[in-house]
């Protein structure tokens, strides 16, 4: 199963165009979702499965045989299909309202197709990772610092090796409230849009 940001113009036809690219390879389209949308284009998240024997290679090439179509980026997904919406993700939080803030950041993965998620405390002794998804680095406190600003939501880029074992990173930092922040991330991208940057500010917004 891979996780496909496809860029498409935005006119009739164009995702039929694409879904039918896809099933000429063998690829089975279990979800898409709308990311973003704007300037004549729309940036899309499909969930697609292929079969043992195909190349993800294959699906890029055949969407980009397509004109104004573009793969952004293309990875394995782990979680086994099936988007949550922000909604969903609402709900959770609100059935445990002592523990939302690590109820948002163990649904980020999938909410924000990143590959992991961590809360930071940001009190006077300095910040510290106080909860953590399965496949989050182990943030030290000098690490920590790094994702300063706190008080701001904000995009950064973190270089191949800064954190043990770790390539580059794309996150992004929202605070929750005065003392705690969510970061995601991903490894090697793709960047966060706007639009993603927007609805974490506003489900991080809600958690109080």
């Amino acid at each position: 199963m891979f996780l496909m940001r496809v860029t498409l113009p935005d006119r009739p036809g164009s995702l039929g165009s694409v879904a039918t690219a896809m099933g000429g390879v063998g690829g089975d389209i279990n979800a898409v979702e709308i990311v973003e949308k704007g300037d004549g284009v729309v940036v899309d998240d499909f969930i697609v499965d292929l079969p043992p024997n195909q190349l993800p290679e294959m699906l890029v090439t055949a969407c980009q045989n397509l004109e104004g179509v573009r793969v952004e980026w293309i990875a394995r997904y782990p979680e086994g299909g099936g988007l949550q919406s922000d909604l969903e993700a609402l709900e959770r939080m609100t059935a445990d309202p002592v523990h939302a803030a690590e109820t948002l950041v163990s649904l980020c993965p999938v909410v924000f197709r990143s590959h992991w998620a961590i809360l930071v405390a940001t009190g006077a002794g300095g910040p510290e990772m106080t909860f953590s998804t399965t496949l989050a680095p182990d943030v030290s406190p000098e690490l920590a610092a790094r994702l300063a600003p706190f008080d701001v939501t904000h995009r950064l880029d973190l270089e191949s090796g800064w954190a043990p074992g770790w390539g580059d990173c794309t996150v992004v930092v929202t605070p929750i409230t005065q003392d705690r922040v969510i970061v995601i991330g991903r490894q090697g991208g793709p960047v966060f849009l706007d639009s993603e940057v927007a609805r974490l500010h506003h489900l991080a917004a809600l958690v109080k």
